[in-house]
């Protein structure tokens, strides 16, 4: 059955359904495009159509955008020459839009043609939005959770079927700034408010006002084919446009430093379009939207940020067991941490016990929620009544007997296995024989832990990132007992909370804090090599790191660096090699300087805690270099200072599944996005050549750069990551 299908009633309207078949949302791909052509060209040329309605068939929304599937393999299939096959593609996807657009007009005077309105249900993402904004009028079902724009920049991408040059020429450079360039996306009367669509009707009237204004016999000549259009804000020769894209240039390159090929190639086709006639502007951005498509960042961007992240969002690696939604979830400390738990639990519906060893504790930690829920009232985003039904969800106390009924245990107290392990004793004893334990670690053994369970096989780790509510990745760990079904458990409560999950095997550091901890190190090794601060800071971010390593230091605090280093020092005994770092560090504890939280350390700070450049007396005890090294000599210790961490991981058994190294790396410590994450990045650099700059490194710096053994034998048969582990779960580095 066809993905759209046209029926024309009794007054000469024609109405296009779109419905994906076996999709919850539709979605457009190559087939579903010649469908839609044949519709509109069978419409245009009957005459017994006066005018077409394009809507869904789908309930409470219109359509999520392009398949990134086949986006991702468009490469592929564009045969021996993919820039010109990809170019003919692009054009061919303008083509059919701009032919609704025009709906049979006279090119020289504008008269004629069929009014062609979009009747959208409620959401319309990417090309579910280009697709109306070639129609002639959008109409939108007042439905509050509908989410409407061009969120493609994204995932490394940006809008390429017209949506582009429509958006500017319709709302001018500046204000469709946003809507490109961030991906903003608006609820329906937001939308409206923000001139994205033309009318909000009620979803049961949505239908019959469209048709109403179809057979209006309204004027559907667009501005921009008018004689005469000026741009919005004015064009780029324009003295308000000349400035306009003056600021719209720093802005990219302040906020994307460069490493962002979308960014840049959707400004340029903004700029250059904004030069040239409609139809040519097509063209200008079809030719950035393909350049975008050859580059490797947007492929690998599109592959970890869309692709891998929705399939283990959906369970790609889900043991085979029954469903475990969670009902009843028992939080055992009220922490930071604790309280980001309960509140995003509770937020997803789940019945909440907040324990903690004081009343007055558990009672601020379940404030924590509503200072949330406050915040999102007052910018609008949360309700009085949603904000009752929240707190309602959560009971704080100190009396374990509260925990009978729970079917989940996330324990959050002290990082200290002797605390971990009476609480654990102590809440066993009251908890169904069925429900599962989990303990919220960051490097405790999960191993270690489990001892004081008298269920092993129900015990697991959950590592949540903090803050809790903000961060995207939950670290799941399996101890050497886990059993799937507490694996399961885990799964389906981090998909409630809407959390990304990767599952992981138990390792000192586990995954996560495993790659970050060697970043840290390196940036911190470089200040007593003499290397400048600021070189170190900057050159992490101008590769797409969101903190340099001594601000990241500062801000998870100095102090809970050393300590991290004195309990890997006393596991690891002879085999630690750390003592450059280690020095700066516990110099900086010892002189109170513990970071963001006492308003010094490798930074200085003013009185009300902002950052104000390097601190001065780093300089006078590590004296800065004559000869600095270049810059890419810098990105490069600090990239691979993290991904042959993930190497070793995968050859470890830490890592099962190379998704979960790209996607846990961008979403858990923000591992440069452009590139993919880890494994992609060394697929973007060849593993011959990611091999051989190894060797360089570990000649000049160390060990520590020494080429793994996985990584040698890739390279000596010319393999990839995604070439050899491919996409699944069964990818073994053994």
């Amino acid at each position: 059955m066809a993905d759209f299908t046209m029926k024309t009633d009794a007054d000469g309207v024609a109405i296009i359904t779109w419905d994906t078949q076996g999709k919850s949302m539709n979605v457009l791909n190559l087939d579903a495009l010649a469908e839609l052509e044949a519709c509109i060209d069978e419409a245009l040329a009957d005459d017994a159509v006066k005018g077409v309605i394009v809507t869904s068939g789908k309930e409470g929304s219109f359509a999520g955008g392009m398949d990134l599937n086949v986006i991702a393999k468009m490469k592929e299939m564009a045969g021996d020459n993919p820039a010109r096959g990809l170019m003919d593609g692009i054009m061919h996807m303008h083509t059919v839009l701009r032919k609704i657009e025009r709906a049979g007009m006279d090119p020289k005077t504008n008269k004629g043609g069929k009014p062609v309105a979009c009747a959208m249900p409620g959401t319309g993402l990417g090309i579910g939005f280009e697709i109306p904004l070639a129609c002639h009028r959008i109409f939108v079902a007042d439905n509050p959770k509908a989410k409407i724009g061009l969120p493609e920049i994204m995932v490394g991408i940006f809008p390429g079927a017209g949506g582009t040059t429509r958006l500017v020429r319709k709302m001018g450079a500046m204000t469709a700034s946003p809507f490109l360039l961030e991906g903003k996306l608006s609820d329906p009367k937001k939308a409206l408010s923000a001139g994205l669509i033309d009318e909000v009707v009620p979803a049961d009237e949505l239908m019959a006002k469209a048709k109403d204004w179809v057979l209006s016999e309204p004027r559907i000549v667009q501005p921009w084919d008018e004689k005469g259009y000026k741009m919005p804000g004015g064009a780029p020769y324009h003295p308000a446009g000349f400035m306009t894209f003056v600021g719209a240039s720093a802005m990219v390159h302040g906020k994307t430093k460069g490493v962002y090929p979308a960014a840049k190639a959707l400004l340029q086709a903004v700029y250059e379009g904004a030069l040239v006639p409609f139809d040519t502007a097509l063209k200008v951005e079809a030719r950035n939207f393909v350049n975008v498509l050859m580059n490797p960042s947007s492929a690998a961007m599109i592959r970890s940020l869309f692709i891998n992240k929705e399939a283990l969002e959906k369970g790609a690696n889900r043991p085979d067991v029954a469903d475990q939604t969670v009902r009843r979830v028992g939080i055992l400390g009220a922490g930071m941490m604790g309280a980001g738990i309960a509140y995003v639990s509770a937020n997803a519906g789940i019945e909440v016990v907040l324990i903690d060893a004081r009343q007055d504790a558990a009672d601020k930690g379940k404030s924590y929620s509503e200072g949330i829920l406050d915040k999102g009232i007052s910018r609008k985003k949360v309700t009085e009544e949603k904000k009752q039904e929240v707190l309602d969800r959560i009971t704080a106390t100190t009396d374990y007997a509260a925990l009978e009924g729970c079917d989940l245990i996330v324990e959050a107290v002290f990082e200290d296995v002797g605390v971990k392990a009476g609480v654990t004793e102590k809440t066993e004893a009251v908890i169904p024989a069925d429900a599962i334990f989990a303990t919220n670690t960051s490097t405790l053994p999960i191993t270690e832990l489990a001892k004081a369970s008298k269920r092993p096989d129900q015990f697991i780790g959950i590592h949540f990132f903090s803050p809790v509510d903000k961060m995207l990745l939950v670290e799941i760990i399996k101890g050497e007992k886990t059993g799937d079904v507490a694996v399961a458990k885990a799964l389906d409560f981090v998909r409630q909370i809407r959390k990304t999950p990767i599952v992981v095997n138990d390792a000192r550091f586990f995954y996560a804090n495993r790659c970050i901890i060697p970043y840290i190190n390196e940036g911190v090794r470089m200040v007593t090599e003499g290397v400048s601060p600021v070189l170190i800071e900057n050159a992490a971010k101008l590769v797409g790191m969101p903190l340099g390593p001594l601000q990241l230091t500062d801000e998870t605090s100095i102090d809970l660096g050393v300590k991290i280093a004195k309990a890997t020092r006393a596991a690891m005994g002879d085999d630690y090699d750390n003592d450059a770092a280690d020095e700066v560090l516990f110099w900086l504890e010892g002189e109170g300087r513990l970071g963001r939280k006492s308003n010094a350390g490798f930074y200085a700070y003013d009185d009300k805690g902002k950052r104000e450049g390097i601190w001065e007396g780093i300089a006078a005890k590590y004296k800065e270099a004559d000869d600095q090294p270049s810059l890419t000599e810098v990105q490069h210790r600090l990239l691979f200072a993290q991904v042959l961490e993930a190497v070793r991981a995968l050859k470890d058994g830490v890592l099962e599944d190379i998704r979960e190294g790209d996607v846990g790396a961008i979403l858990g410590w923000g591992f440069a996005p452009w590139s993919g994450g880890p494994f992609s990045w060394l697929d973007i650099l060849g593993t011959p050549y990611a091999a051989e700059r190894c060797d360089e490194l570990a000649k000049t710096y160390g060990d520590r750069f020494a080429t793994p053994a996985l990584l040698r034998e890739m390279a000596d048969k010319g393999q990839s990551f995604y070439g050899r582990f491919g996409e699944g779960v069964d990818s073994k580095a053994a």
